[in-house]
């Protein structure tokens, strides 16, 4: 070795030592309105997602993860903060003018961000696509690169973004914008700090008025047997009606998710490229599932009045994938909720929180390095048997045989939300500020 390659050498160092050492990166994706079902990873092979099922393969598929709420905003909150809608206070979603706007507030107010956390502990933040949170057009919870559309919703070509301040009208399809502002802030990122992308895109919930041919294209011939043809539920949201049986509407679906999944391989291929990957923890997830015929439904828990909670309106696929930390191929089964990511995302990163009791979850990271903690496995709601008719078909709360397990599960359903805070059933409107968009009638006990 030269005198000028010992001295090079010794240069780098420092710099290699410490982009070893230091915290992963973290790419959190995020889908809108997209049921666990709707993955080639989770059974359906009639939507095409190869690169959602690579994640999954190489990584952990969790087979019960589900959304706290079927509705976006308050469920987009409880990841964010760890915490109950009773007690952030989002309990539907938020129309416009509790999104931006003069009239927006700070939804989260008195709370911590997991975001926030993140960044006091070294990392940079982007978050591209949907926020729908309140103050939509201002970065906020630690976030320095902010790209999205105030309101949360909006027509799929040609949209307008506000980014990083700046209204900017776009030429083309949201889903693949969306990923063009997450190439562009990792582009920006250098190995001095480890970066966290939050990217929710906007698909594939509604209006399906526009996908480009080429993620339409492999669904021409589809029959779409992932798409059951169910007679229309009596409570069928009118406004969703016309999606039933509705060939476009499966197509478009569909196609919205692939267009989804092609852009999760251009941000895999970028961390590739740039020699990040295998120092980047990658989840993928949904913030509540979806009906697509199923129960005779198209929607998620607002597709019917009064509003469901049926299996596919919760479920949401969940997925961690990091190279060489988490081991391929695992499935982990507990039954876990998106008011368990705050914790889990701060222990498996190594990074401490003070506490606050009124953060519900329990961190599930363990299971993603391959042990087995004790979990309880309670979602109460309705009676099924998930284990013999997964398909929800059959509600036995009124059977006399199940009195005593029926009573259980109310009494502890009762006691989870007095404990955290929550009022009686019939109260819920006291603890939000925010415009309801309706004011539903709760259906009365079986």
């Amino acid at each position: 070795m030269t005198r000028r390659d010992f001295v090079a050498t010794a240069a780098l160092a420092p710099a290699a030592a410490t982009a070893a050492t230091r915290r992963p990166n973290v790419v959190m994706i995020m889908t809108d309105d997209h049921g666990a079902w709707a993955n080639g990873a989770y059974g359906c092979k009639d939507i095409l997602t190869p690169n959602i099922d690579a994640l999954a393969a190489g990584g952990a598929r969790f087979t019960r993860a589900f959304a706290c709420t079927p509705v976006c905003s308050p469920s987009r909150m409880t990841y964010l903060t760890g915490t109950i809608p009773s007690t952030h206070g989002v309990q539907d979603w938020l129309v416009p003018d509790d999104s931006f706007g003069p009239k927006t507030r700070n939804w989260y107010e008195g709370l911590t961000p997991y975001t926030e956390v993140l960044a006091k502990n070294g990392y940079k933040l982007g978050m591209c696509g949907k926020w729908h949170m309140g103050n939509d057009d201002k970065a906020q919870a630690g976030f320095s690169y902010w790209a999205t559309i105030p309101g949360g919703g909006g027509t799929y070509r040609d949209p307008t973004f506000v980014v990083n301040g700046e209204t900017r009208a776009m030429k083309g399809f949201k889903t693949d914008l969306v990923a063009d502002f997450a190439l562009e802030f990792l582009g920006q990122q250098t190995p001095a700090n480890p970066f966290f992308l939050l990217l929710p895109f906007y698909a594939p919930h509604t209006p399906f008025d526009y996908q480009p041919e080429a993620y339409r294209a492999p669904y021409a011939a589809s029959q779409f047997g992932c798409f059951p043809r169910t007679p229309m539920h009596p409570w069928q949201n009118r406004g969703l009606a016309k999606n039933h049986d509705n060939t476009l509407s499966m197509q478009a679906y569909s196609a919205l998710i692939s267009g989804v999944d092609h852009n999760i391989g251009r941000i895999l291929k970028r961390l590739d490229e740039t020699g990040q990957r295998e120092n980047t923890l990658v989840i993928f997830c949904a913030d509540q599932g979806w009906n697509a015929g199923h129960h005779g439904v198209w929607g998620k828990g607002n597709g019917t009045v009064p509003f469901n909670m049926y299996e596919e309106s919760l479920r949401v696929p969940m997925i961690w994938n990091h190279p060489g930390k988490i081991q391929a191929g695992l499935t982990p089964d507990p039954m876990v909720s998106s008011y368990d990511y705050f914790p889990t995302i701060l222990e498996y990163l190594g990074i401490s929180v003070p506490a606050d009791k009124r953060r519900v979850g329990r961190s599930y990271a363990p299971f993603l390095h391959g042990k087995h903690p004790q979990w309880s496995n309670r979602l109460p709601s309705e009676f099924f048997d998930l284990e013999s008719d997964p398909g929800e078909t059959k509600n036995a709360i009124g059977d006399p045989r199940h009195r005593k397990q029926v009573e259980t599960l109310r009494s502890e359903l009762k006691s989870f939300f007095a404990k955290n805070g929550a009022p009686p059933l019939e109260g819920w409107r006291a603890t939000t500020k925010q415009t309801l968009t309706r004011d539903l009638p709760i259906p009365p006990k079986p």
